[in-house]
């Protein structure tokens, strides 16, 4: 039986740029652990700009928020790894 692959979605808007720091790291730690990104850029989807619009980035892991503003490594290897 294979191991599924998590998938984190990581809301963010273009021209921002703790997004922009954050993205990097993802795909830093992405390399580590093994897991994919969908990425959303907020301002091309109304319900998303209403949602996240003071709040990107945001990355989730299914309905849990792993980090809002602010890249947390910590939160997300938990999550990953503890579940």
């Amino acid at each position: 039986m294979e191991n599924s692959v998590s998938v984190l979605t990581f809301y963010l808007r273009e021209g921002c740029h703790l997004c922009d720091q954050a993205e990097r790291q993802l795909i830093l730690l992405q390399k580590e652990l093994n897991f994919s990104i969908n990425f959303i850029d907020i301002d091309e989807q109304t319900e998303f700009l209403k949602k996240y619009n003071a709040d990107v980035p945001v990355l989730m892991l299914d309905s849990k928020v792993l980090f809002r503003h602010f890249y947390d490594e910590n939160n997300i290897r938990q999550a990953l790894t503890h579940g």
